[in-house]
């Protein structure tokens, strides 16, 4: 009888830790922010990269008639800036600290350098790109086709991280004029379905606004 060598299986590889190999061996400096702080403004040169460690910022356009819209909402293990890395000569949006919280500054040329010769941190920042590309379709499709009711639930699950926890999620404080500016639709209306959701118990204020798993049932919903 014939003894088969059983093939060992390949030991998972660790998760490759973006924070610390930022905080390791790299160029870059750490900066702390408050709230209201802007990081960079629309139409300054883009010369960096953060990394956000703790913290919101809000990352919004105006227009030349002074208009604002909230284009995207960024947490921590968020990158913010990454356009200039593919020639954007100018910041095209204005970020601005929402909470108090820190990011890694890594300049330009820097984080060039690093995508080029650490193809494991390479790997990881293609692959949140692609995501985050993805993301912006899926809200270009969410303004296109779907109601301000759905566009708003779909939002608050976004903010919240959707689907890393089980239990209630704790929402960044966020004004009702942001989440009209990010949906494209009013305060008022903005109000009436936070009061609608609440009602069906789908989010809660209680110190803060927190955001139950069962709001998915109104993305979800034909």
């Amino acid at each position: 009888m014939t003894n088969t060598a059983r093939k060992s299986k390949p030991e998972a590889r660790p998760a490759f830790d973006i924070p610390a190999f930022l905080s390791s061996g790299v160029s870059k400096k750490q900066a702390s922010f408050r709230k209201k702080q802007t990081l960079f403004h629309q139409g300054e040169p883009a010369r960096q990269v953060f990394y956000i460690q703790e913290g919101s910022v809000k990352v919004a356009v105006t227009s030349a008639a002074g208009k604002e819209a909230v284009v995207a909402i960024l947490g921590p293990g968020d990158f913010l800036g990454e356009a200039c890395l593919v020639g954007q000569p100018l910041w095209i949006a204005t970020a601005t600290a929402m909470t108090a919280g820190s990011a890694l500054v890594v300049e330009k040329a820097e984080m060039l350098r690093l995508l080029h010769s650490d193809h494991e941190f390479s790997d990881r920042f293609i692959s949140y790109m692609v995501t985050r590309n993805i993301r912006t379709e899926e809200d270009l499709i969410d303004q296109l086709f779907n109601s301000s009711e759905k566009r708003l639930a779909r939002t608050l699950l976004l903010l919240a991280r959707y689907g890393q926890s089980n239990q209630a999620l704790e929402l960044p404080k966020i004004s009702q004029t942001v989440l009209a500016e990010m949906i494209g639709t009013t305060r008022t209306r903005v109000n009436f379905f936070m009061n609608k959701f609440k009602k069906l118990g789908f989010i809660e204020y209680n110190g803060g606004l927190k955001i139950n798993n069962s709001l998915l049932s109104v993305v979800l919903r034909e």
